[in-house]
């Protein structure tokens, strides 16, 4: 009976790990979208500026 009780324990303590584990995974995704949403602004706010410079620059071929 001892055996099943572990077994049970082990389990239990793998979920928790796990647990843990995609608690963490889900806050650095979060920090990663915030940090992509911050670039995105930047290059937003620069590329009508770029786009500015590339459309007098062309010479009307391809």
């Amino acid at each position: 009976m001892i055996w099943i009780s572990t077994a049970v324990g082990l389990a239990v303590l793998g979920l928790a790990v796990l647990g843990v584990l995609a608690a963490r995974v889900l806050v650095a995704a979060r920090g990663l979208s915030r940090e992509l949403d911050l670039t995105r602004e930047r290059l937003e706010r620069h590329s009508g500026e770029f786009r500015v410079r590339i459309g007098s620059n062309r010479d009307g071929h391809g």
